[in-house]
Formats: C-alpha cells, structure tokens, sequence
C-alpha cells in the first residue's frame, strides 16, 4: 500500500489528544515533508526518523513522502511522533506487509540508532489510550509510568523490537509499576520529631483531615518549617484517580517518576521566596505546570512569606479558590489542575523580635506586614501561633510527640467520614453545601452573628469558620457544637490582626 494511518497523542496540558499521523507515498523527486502545524522538533523529526530507519536495516523509500499530522489545527511539538512516523513510512512503504494497526497507538522519540528515548507526558496519553480502548507501545524508559494505567501498554527498547512484535515476530513486555507504601517513602518525616508545639500540631491535624490552608507566625528557629515538612506525612491516602492526576502532572512537567516522584507521595514542593509569578503558576512560550501545579493534591510550602513579591502573592488566588490555573497563550489556552493545601510560615519581622508581646505592634513589624494583602490571607482557614519553646522543653529529650501514624489514624476516619457524606473533603464544599451539612441551632447561629459583627468577618471568612468547625467535629465524630465554633474562631485571630496592620490593603 502507499497510504498508512497510524494513531498517536498530542500533550495539552495534563489532557492527551489523538494525532492521526497519515503518510503517502508517492512517485517523484525524493523528500520528505511533514504537514499539520509542525514546531521546529517535529520538523526534524525526518531526519531522525531517515537514520533510525536505515540503521534499523530497513529501505528508506526514495520518493515523494507527505506526512500529515492531523488534526491540522493543533500544534505539534517534540519527539513523541518520531515512533508513530517511523512505522508509518514502513507500512506505506510495505516492509511490514498486510497488518491492521487501528487498534495500537504509538508514542516515542527515535534515536539515529533507532533506540526509543523516554518522553515527558506519556501518561495522560496512557489513560487516553485505555479511554479510546486502544493499546499502546511507549520508550521502556517510561514504561514506570505508563505502568500506573491498568490497560495493554507495551514498551520496547529498539524500532526492530516493535516492528518485530508488530509482524508476529515476537511480544512486547506489558508496562507495570511495583507496588510501594506510602510510609515507606516519607517515614523520614515523622510527627514524633517535634517537641512541644501543641497548638501547631493540632492544627496540622485539622488542616489534615479538612484540605485547609495553614499560616505560621513565630520568631526564628521555633519550628515552622520543620511541622510545615510533617504534613503530607499524616495527610490522607490519595485515592486512585487522585494519585494518577498527581502522576499526570509530574509526567507533562518532565519529571522522572522513581527519582524525582513516586506515584503513592503527596508532592511537597517549597519555592524560594525570589520565585517569579511565572514559576508558581507556570507559563512559557510552550506552557509547563508551575509550583502550584506541582503541588497538586499536596502541599506548597511559602516560607518567609511576605518576602514574596506581592504580585506574585496574587496570582495564587484564583487557584486557592478554584483549584485550578488557566493560561492563555498565542498558541491558545493550556488548564493546568492546582488543587494544594498552602502552608506558609512568617516572622512579623526579624528586626522586630525581641521576645516580648509587642513584637507584632513594633513599626518593624507593621512595615513587614504591609506586603501581604487581606484578601489573600481571607483565603487561609487556619492562623497559627508558633511561640519560642521553653527551655525545659528543648532539653528534654524524652518528651517527643505523638507519630505521624497515630495521628494519620484519626484524619484518615474523619477523612472517610468526609467522602461517605459529601464525596469530597470539607475545604471543598460549597457554601450551600456547608450550610446545608453544617446545621446550626438558633442559639449558635446568634453566637456566629455577634462573632462576626466583633471580628470583622467577611463573608469568605464565615464558611471558612464553619469548615474548619466541621472538620473539628468529624475529627470527634460527632455533629458540629459550640466547642467547635469557637475553637475555629480561635485559629482567625491571627488573620484579624495581622489584617489590621495591613489595613485591608
């Protein structure tokens, strides 16, 4: 035959679609030319594919070849076609005689060798593959990845071992992925390591079983940092679709999964306060997931925070509030999911500390402040204290805290509690759901109007409080009470003073 259509996939964001690679072959003066929006690297892709052919000991066919990559109005860029094109030029060509390949989709870069090179992304294409059910041949270097998708994907090492298993030659390996426990990758990280700091470990409990955001403020060396690092440590199992959204992003974004990620881990991911907006929501002439999308169904640590640039501070908004990042480019629009648990630490200012309670009212301080914004720190439901440790305490060495086990115990039920009720944790429902769950009595209900009207609440705030009462009372199991309430209000007064040194800027 002189015509040849081959399936493959496109990367667009975390979201993979099919790429219909259709070549002929024609009578004429030899060439190669490849059509359907083609970037530079697709482009190339002939030269790449011409030497992998022939020194894959197959007839490059001297004649008038035209490739198109369809649709014609995506664009196409990278190596992941190399494979796909190979095998099509062998099939319009007749090398790999009478075979039908409708039901196989192929992704890849070729060597000059004809060796096959990972590339990034390939598991959304996997799970696109298993939605369209088609099987799949990928690089082995990503057969880690590909083997999360319960489905026939296959990996090989050479373009001889597919066109091989292709002629019935002889058989691909199935892509799989071993089977590792969460513990044993984060153990390290353990709970137990911190001393004292009752209040600060409570509330990573809390911001644990609810997806709650988490603001520290204390002095130097009084251990934000290292409670910040404990979370996803007592955070919840991810469930399956939960860990292959994960998994997908770390794909697209280039990482090496087994030793930049692993598939079971909450990403934990702490950007250096001189991170442009840029690199926290990502962006680029070719859009890559920024920090917040890295962190995706984990945590973004800010420490230092209000040495970050306060614009950069802003674009975190819209993803606190929606889970997501959408970036429009020339190219067109690229969504980008960013549903992550923010945990910052801060000190109202180091010139100001000097150990006494005024440390926050100083001038020092107030001018530290100013850098934050009210609606960004409306966003974070709990505010948190973290005091200087007394000295008796820090000395002792047998008075260690409770294990990230034992605590992890208690979020995972309030978790399932969670997801029984509503399918989702309680920092993700809506304000008529939060209502609708989150029932209070009339003698409650004065109680929240006179917090409100004295604190100065805004009406983000309010649900804020209930959530963050709710998770309280899924924690015990029981229905929301008044101890609730008020132990959720307890964790705003923070956000209302240092609101009032930002003057609501």
């Amino acid at each position: 035959m002189s015509l040849a259509t081959i399936y493959s996939r496109a990367r667009v964001g975390v979201s993979a679609p099919l790429v219909t690679v259709e070549t002929h072959i024609s009578n004429g003066l030899p060439s190669l030319n490849i059509v359907g929006l083609p970037e530079a690297a697709v482009r190339e892709a002939k030269d790449r594919v011409r030497s992998a052919i022939i020194n894959s000991k197959f007839e490059f066919p001297l004649r008038r070849i035209t490739i198109n990559l369809a649709p014609a109005d995506l664009p196409k860029e990278g190596g992941r076609y190399d494979l796909a094109i190979a095998i099509s030029i062998l099939l319009a060509s007749g090398q790999l005689g009478e075979i039908e390949l409708r039901d196989t989709e192929f992704v890849g870069e070729l060597a000059l060798s004809g060796d096959l090179r990972g590339i990034p992304g390939v598991l959304p294409s996997a799970m696109a593959a298993k939605e369209a059910q088609r099987k799949m041949i990928v690089p082995a270097d990503n057969r880690n990845e590909a083997g999360l998708v319960d489905h026939e994907i296959f990996f090989a090492h050479h373009l001889t071992q597919v066109t091989a298993a292709l002629m019935k030659l002889s058989t691909l390996q199935r892509c799989e992925v071993e089977e590792v426990f969460v513990e044993d990758v984060i153990g390290h990280r353990d709970m137990a390591d911190v001393k004292g700091q009752y209040q600060a470990r409570r509330a990573l409990e809390v911001a644990a079983a609810g997806g709650h955001n988490l603001l520290f403020v204390g002095p130097p060396g009084t251990g934000k940092t290292m409670l910040a690092s404990r979370l996803p440590g007592i955070m919840p199992r991810m469930t399956e679709p939960e860990a292959l959204e994960v998994a997908a992003v770390q794909s697209v974004s280039g990482r090496k999964m087994g030793t930049d990620w692993h598939w079971s881990e909450r990403p934990f991911r702490s950007p250096h306060h001189s991170s442009s907006a840029a690199a926290l929501v990502g962006g680029g002439s070719i859009p890559k997931p920024g920090e917040a999308s890295l962190s995706h169904r984990g945590v973004l640590f800010l420490d230092e925070l209000p040495e970050f640039d306060r614009k950069v501070l802003e674009v975190l908004r819209e993803p606190l509030e929606n889970g997501e990042i959408h970036l429009s480019r020339a190219r067109g629009q690229v969504s980008y999911p960013a549903r992550f648990q923010l945990v910052a630490a801060m000190n109202a200012s180091n010139e100001a500390y000097s150990g006494g309670q005024d440390y926050y009212q100083s001038s020092a301080s107030q001018k530290y402040l100013r850098k934050l914004s009210a609606p960004f720190l409306d966003r974070i439901d709990l505010h948190v204290e973290v005091p200087p440790l007394p000295t008796d305490v820090l000395v002792n060495q047998s008075e260690m805290g409770e294990a990230s086990s034992a605590v992890r115990q208690r979020v995972e039920a309030a978790v399932a509690r969670q997801r029984a009720r509503q399918g989702v944790q309680n920092a993700q429902l809506s304000g008529r759901e939060l209502e609708r769950i989150c029932a209070l009595s009339e003698s409650d209900k004065l109680f929240m109007q006179q917090a409100l009207e004295r604190l100065k609440l805004s009406a983000r705030a309010y649900h804020r409080v209930l959530r963050v009462a709710l998770t309280l009372a899924d924690l015990e199991s029981v229905d929301v009470a008044r101890k609730h309430l008020m132990e959720s209000l307890s964790y705003r007064k923070m956000e209302k003073m240092l609101a009032t040194v930002v003057g609501g800027a």
